[in-house]
């Protein structure tokens, strides 16, 4: 067993690629969305 397939992953293939891919594009997008949803907050331009 790998050290990736530890703790809350513990799932065949959990150090996979495409696992970690998918797991950085969803908090990297979450990221995102909540400095923009920040920025619009902070900065109204309508």
């Amino acid at each position: 067993m790998t050290d990736l397939n530890r703790g809350i992953m513990k799932f065949r293939g959990a150090d996979s690629g495409a696992a970690i891919v998918l797991s950085a594009c969803f908090i990297l997008g979450g990221i995102a969305f909540l400095i923009v949803w920040a920025l619009q907050t902070a900065y109204p331009l309508a």
